[in-house]
């Protein structure tokens, strides 16, 4: 594939595929671990953080990555909608986006192309 062509080719599989008569799939609902998921993920990042594998911050993120992943504070095997875990990520991007931790984690890759552990 020509990588100056892509965005040409992608088109046009996009229109072959309207004018193919092309439906999605309808939605499913996506069921959840829920609280019942977050004890093995917090105990595991307990683990790497005592051991000095990952920093404070990290685990922090990392829980907040958890609670996404489970599907928050629901009960074990709920059913969600895919907007439901978009809102939880949103709502978990925008929290860490406001750390100070975090902007000087993007600030530096930006500069340097190389993460910062902070």
């Amino acid at each position: 594939m020509n990588s100056d062509r892509l965005i040409q080719d992608a088109k046009d599989s996009c229109l072959a595929l309207v004018r193919a008569g092309y439906q999605p799939p309808l939605r499913q609902p996506i069921r959840v671990v829920g609280e019942r998921g977050l004890p093995a993920i917090e105990a595991y990042l307990y683990l790497t953080r005592t051991a000095g594998y990952i920093s404070d911050y990290d685990s922090f993120v990392g829980g907040k990555l958890a609670h996404v992943m489970c599907g928050g504070r629901v009960p074990y095997g709920t059913s969600v909608t895919e907007e439901y875990l978009h809102e939880l990520e949103r709502e978990a991007f925008l929290s860490l986006a406001g750390q100070p931790k975090t902007q000087e984690r993007m600030r530096y890759i930006l500069q340097t192309g190389k993460p910062l552990k902070n």
